[in-house]
């Protein structure tokens, strides 16, 4: 799974890398906003994709005596890197197109830009293509902030074309730096739609209502548990956390009910790999927070 994440990195710093210099060539020989807030943000996404390598890296270390749930928080710690990366790319696309639709400014030599701009769509297209094989293996949050920015590359490049045709080809002044503007404010939108994701993890959401009642069913199966409260999840990285109360008879001995915490433990390994599993076994009936309606509710009632 690391390895994949890693490879999905890479292959975003080489696409950035590659894009970013035929974009420079391209705005030089055009002079086009439009293109120069393509170049912006492919420079940016070389720097983006540098930042979500380096989580990618980080997050996969193993937990040790500092940090025991392990470093898988790293990944939406990159995360938000790029978001912040991906606003000051706005800020700054947006600055320069209002600049140069008030100077009144236009393109030259749009076959340049549109050149390279097919090339870049096509280039995204399969990195973005790659990296979502990589998420559903993985479910990396770098690797997928980092798709979210390349699919808002696609609209941009897009975007680019039409730019130039209408400025170049059909005579509309203007044209250029609108859409300038318009990449501007697609960026920032992306900017705050990946930055939710990231908040999440690092706030410790609750995995979504679906999740977690699939979670409650298969715990649920084995006939010796009377009750299941208290549950609790989150995600780190491409890491789960589980942990929640089961009510079982008194009268077992502890051998007894151990076995059965290693049966629903197996079990939930088996369904949700690469989940963290802390049970903690209460006698039937047990309130540990009278008045806790989140902790003492029972679960299993409504499965």
């Amino acid at each position: 799974m690391t390895n994949l994440a890693r490879r999905a990195a890479l292959a975003s710093v080489a696409a950035a890398l590659f894009l970013g210099s035929l974009k420079a060539w391209a705005a030089w020989k055009t002079g086009s906003v439009a293109v120069l807030a393509s170049l912006g943000d492919s420079l940016l996404d070389f720097v983006a994709s540098l930042v979500t390598l380096g989580g990618v890296h980080w997050a996969s270390q193993p937990a040790d005596s500092d940090h025991r749930f392990g470093h898988g928080k790293a990944e939406a710690l990159a995360a938000l890197f790029q978001v912040a990366i991906i606003a000051l790319s706005a800020a700054a696309i947006l600055w320069r197109a209002v600049d140069r639709l008030i100077a009144g400014a236009t393109s030259s030599d749009p076959e340049y830009g549109i050149s390279v701009s097919l090339i870049a769509i096509a280039v995204t297209l399969a990195l973005t293509a790659y990296q979502r094989s990589v998420i559903r293996r993985t479910g990396s949050i770098a690797i997928g902030t980092d798709n979210i920015h390349y699919q808002s590359d696609l609209m941009l490049n897009g975007a680019v074309i039409a730019a130039l045709l209408l400025e170049n080809y059909a005579h509309i002044g203007g044209a250029d730096a609108l859409f300038g503007v318009a990449i501007g404010f697609w960026l920032l939108f992306g900017a705050w739609r990946a930055s939710v994701a990231a908040i999440d993890q690092l706030m410790d959401k609750e995995w979504p209502e679906a999740k977690r009642r699939a979670f409650v069913e298969i715990a649920g199966r084995h006939p010796e548990l009377k009750g299941l409260h208290d549950l609790r999840t989150r995600t780190s990285g491409n890491r789960d956390f589980a942990q929640f109360h089961i009510w079982m008879d008194p009268d077992l001995t502890i051998r007894e009910a151990h076995d059965v915490v290693e049966t629903v433990e197996l079990r939930l390994a088996q369904e949700f790999p690469g989940t963290e599993i802390l049970i903690h076994i209460d006698p039937e009936g047990q309130v540990d927070e009278p008045g806790n309606a989140l902790a003492e509710a029972d679960l299993l009632k409504d499965t």
